[in-house]
């Protein structure tokens, strides 16, 4: 039986297409992920204060590897991991766009050996964790081929 795939986080990424979604200063363009719903936080914007000035944002799709690790202990919960643990591979990627650092899990089959600083990522979606009734998906990092 097919299983219903669900987010991981409601509200921060879609997946058709595949995107990050945040908000964006509509007065200074300063962007925000994950979204921000009260004001803006630049301190150099002169837009009004009450949160009016934010609209939803999807993010750019490609960007540049800054940093990487390789994840080798279980996080605490909330996190739902595979039993047992299967280590796995994070990055943060410089939005080309927006200039924003992104943190994300790189997809799998991407092994240490196939990342290196500077090297052009994008947005894919992959699955997070299983349970009974879904698949859910999270935002993960692949390299450009």
């Amino acid at each position: 039986m097919l299983k219903e795939r669900r987010l991981a986080i409601e509200g921060w990424f879609t997946t058709d297409p595949v995107a990050l979604l945040g908000t964006r200063c509509g007065s200074c363009g300063t962007p925000y992920f994950p979204r921000n719903e009260l004001a803006c936080r630049n301190p150099g914007c002169s837009g009004p204060k009450d949160g009016s000035e934010l609209s939803e944002y999807a993010f750019g799709t490609r960007g540049t590897l800054w940093s990487y690790a390789d994840a080798r202990y279980k996080p605490p919960a909330p996190y739902v991991s595979p039993d047992p643990f299967r280590p796995y591979l994070l990055a943060a990627v410089e939005l080309a766009e927006e200039k924003l650092v992104i943190l994300g899990q790189v997809a799998p089959g991407v092994s240490l050996d196939d990342l290196s600083v500077g090297q052009e990522m994008e947005l894919t979606v992959g699955t997070l964790y299983e349970d009974d009734e879904a698949e859910y998906v999270v935002w993960m990092w692949s390299p450009v081929a």
